[in-house]
């Protein structure tokens, strides 16, 4: 499934507002950026309305997508200005996802190993690019040991992916201070705390460690405020997660930060090999002096079509 096709029924709509502002200590006197904020349309997701608007107004704008596919929009700002403020605004339909009754009795781990690069096919050959290293997932003894207590001998490949899933979120700690973007992986799997991006890549180089082709999702999930108490404007985050290749059934995306099978509460913004390929926001700026950063994410449900 690469598209938007089929007759298969929208199970949940989206509203999404993503706001990075930017506050300079001196003045900038040119921003070059480059967004990867558009989320993504494919087979379990449609984007049916997105926009970005940029305070101060950007001066040069041009929309393209990368070698992976993802939308994505280059700008840039070149009078002079201290702060920049990025209001990305989406609204998405999202499609059932596989089960965990149907992703059962998959093929041995084995089997899929060695179909890698023997396996003509055009799905097979681009998975090829997600088994290497990336800049943020290296391969080291201890990944492919951790890997193995999972992916034991003959075991189907999604149900060992699944206990993979399980076993990070068991055995690591979700800590938002432990880490930060260049933490190595050998450092996040001596401590056992990070964050989303830290576990995503940590199972993804398990996967690749063992010759299965594993990708970066980068996007954001439904956050459930306590029982009786409201949904509170921004409180939501950027997220991240991992999609597994199946020969037999396509991508399958798992979630080790929250010990799950993804369904239909995770939003796609795109894919990559890892963190640095979708980066929601990069970019430089000329000046500037010290930068403080606020990200605030919301993501509101919306009603079915025939629902009031």
């Amino acid at each position: 499934m690469n598209d938007w096709t089929g007759c298969a029924e929208v199970c949940a709509r989206y509203r999404v507002v993503h706001e990075t502002r930017y506050t300079y200590s001196s003045t900038v006197a040119l921003s070059q950026q480059y967004l990867h904020l558009t989320p993504r349309s494919f087979a379990c997701q449609r984007t049916d309305s997105h926009l970005i608007w940029f305070d101060p107004v950007v001066n040069e704008s041009r929309d393209g997508t990368d070698f992976f596919g993802n939308c994505v929009r280059h700008v840039a700002l070149t009078l002079p200005h201290d702060s920049l403020l990025v209001h990305a605004e989406s609204t998405v339909s999202l499609r059932a996802r596989y089960t965990l009754a149907q992703i059962a009795g998959t093929l041995p781990w084995e089997t899929v190993r060695d179909m890698m690069g023997k396996e003509k096919s055009a799905p097979t050959l681009e998975a090829c690019r997600y088994l290497y290293a990336s800049p943020h997932v290296a391969w080291f003894p201890e990944l492919e040991a951790y890997a193995r207590q999972s992916f034991t001998p003959g075991r189907p490949q999604l149900d060992a992916a699944l206990d993979l899933t399980h076993r990070i979120f068991e055995d690591f700690e979700f800590d938002s201070k432990a880490t930060d973007i260049s933490t190595p992986l050998e450092q996040v799997l001596r401590g056992r705390r990070g964050v989303c991006q830290d576990f995503a890549q940590l199972m993804i180089g398990c996967l690749r460690s063992i010759g299965l082709p594993a990708r970066y999702v980068s996007g954001y999930i439904l956050t459930h405020p306590p029982e009786g108490k409201p949904r509170l404007i921004g409180a939501d985050a950027s997220h991240a997660w991992v999609s597994v290749f199946c020969p037999t059934l396509g991508w399958i995306d798992f979630d080790p930060t929250n010990r799950c099978l993804v369904q239909h509460e995770h939003i796609t913004l795109g894919w990559g090999r890892d963190f640095s390929d979708v980066t929601p926001m990069r970019g430089i700026v000329l000046g500037g002096g010290k930068q403080q950063l606020d990200v605030r994410v919301t993501v509101t449900p919306l009603p079915l079509a025939g629902e009031a």
